[in-house]
């Protein structure tokens, strides 16, 4: 009876806080309200007329909604990078962020489960993906692995914070014992769902650009340098707006983490330039249409090249110690790296494994104007969830929300 009268306080005063703010907190929650209503039209729209009014095709069957799935996935899996300093190796600097990235990681799966969802085409067929209940085919199929391993990572991500932030309402310290076992499994979880995401990808046997062993260390060097970005940029908005002080020490740590991500991930996509143009098959056509175009079809030569120069930049940016420790060039560093690898797991990834086709079609893929809708709804959508759970978390945590006994 009293854990319930706690709760039903704690959720008073959240609902108090996040719908109480500055001026420039109303016109963000407005911005993005009205964003994921133009997504809702949108998405309406794809319901009514079905994946017809997207730019995917019987050709190319993966588009823009499957390509900000995997590239959240590792945004996602990504919170590990702070979960384990924190919990697990005790190191006091990363404690002021961790529970900002978890907020980041419960905003992110959200946002896949809702691409997934997008990418089906409606939620009728939703039903098929549940165990038990409608055909789930688990154990052979990789996707239905996907859907466990998302799902158990999104419960842990919430239950975790859930706990420490309850304790700390009450104004007692959360019990290492009770939360300490569940941060280290999903120490193990962060990586195996972006593994398992990767290896839907390399099991499809008929898609040779993505049947690379580099493919799964591939995309977690990338998350681990895209998300810790992102958690950096907005630690930086955080401090700005907020009474919540991140120490630029926390800050600069995170920074090493992007850097050795980054410059590993850049060192395996000179791995695999190699590979693919030093001694090419007729397996390497893919490559070949990304990077140099194909029979005079060039769609993706710009977003790939835009992407790789970005990435390269960023990467020598961050390599340099005194550039990495001037804020505001770390910040612009951070900026350029998380777009390219949003472009790299995106177009860059995704799109051309289906081009050429299996009779040497070129068949190729732009995103229509509902698709950007829906997808930049969706995105919205992410952004309003993490602004009330970061809202709720720095009133615990700067003890602005106490239990009233």
């Amino acid at each position: 009876m009293g854990r319930s009268k706690v709760l039903k306080s704690l959720i008073k005063d959240s609902l108090d806080t996040i719908t109480h703010g500055s001026k420039k907190y109303h016109i963000w929650m407005a911005v993005l309200t009205l964003t994921m209503l133009i997504g809702m039209y949108c998405y309406s729209i794809q319901l009514e007329e079905g994946l017809s009014v997207t730019g995917m095709s019987d050709s190319v069957s993966w588009g823009l909604y499957i390509s900000n799935f995997t590239f959240l996935v590792g945004v996602a899996a990504a919170a590990v990078m702070l979960v384990m300093p924190t919990y697990v190796l005790k190191d006091i600097d990363f404690k002021q962020a961790v529970l900002i990235g978890e907020g980041l990681a419960v905003a992110a799966l959200i946002m896949c489960l809702a691409f997934v969802v997008a990418d089906m085409g409606g939620p009728s067929v939703l039903w098929h993906m549940i165990p038990g209940w409608g055909v789930f085919n688990f154990p052979n199929s990789m996707l239905t692995w996907d859907v466990l391993v998302l799902n158990g990572y999104l419960i842990l991500n919430i239950s975790i914070p859930f706990y420490i932030l309850f304790r700390h309402y009450q104004g007692k310290d959360a019990n290492p014992k009770v939360y300490i076992p569940g941060a280290i499994l999903s120490v193990f979880w962060a990586v195996g769902i972006h593994l398992v995401t990767a290896f839907l990808y390399q099991g499809l046997q008929a898609k040779p650009f993505w049947n690379t062993a580099l493919l799964g260390p591939r995309f977690l060097a990338s998350a681990f340098a895209a998300g810790p970005a992102l958690i950096i940029l907005i630690l930086a908005i955080i401090r700005t707006f907020t009474e919540f002080k991140v120490e630029n020490k926390t800050i600069k740590k995170i920074a090493l983490v992007v850097t050795v991500a980054a410059q590993i991930n850049l060192i395996m996509l000179i791995s695999e330039l190699f590979k693919e143009f030093y001694a090419p098959t007729h397996h390497s056509e893919s490559a070949y249409y990304l990077f140099f175009g194909l029979d005079g079809k060039t769609a993706l030569l710009p977003w790939i090249w835009t992407a790789i120069t970005l990435n390269v930049l960023a990467t020598v940016i961050l390599t340099f110690h005194k550039l990495r420790n001037n804020l505001k060039v770390l910040y612009f560093a951070c900026f350029i790296l998380f777009i390219a690898i949003w472009i790299e797991k995106g177009f860059g990834l995704i799109v051309p494994g289906f081009i050429p086709g299996p009779y040497g079609k070129i068949a190729e893929y732009t995103p229509t104007g509902i698709e950007i809708g829906v997808t930049i709804g969706i995105w919205a959508m992410g952004a309003f969830v993490f602004t009330i759970l970061a809202k709720t978390a720095i009133g615990i945590e700067t003890k602005k929300l106490r239990y009233k006994k």
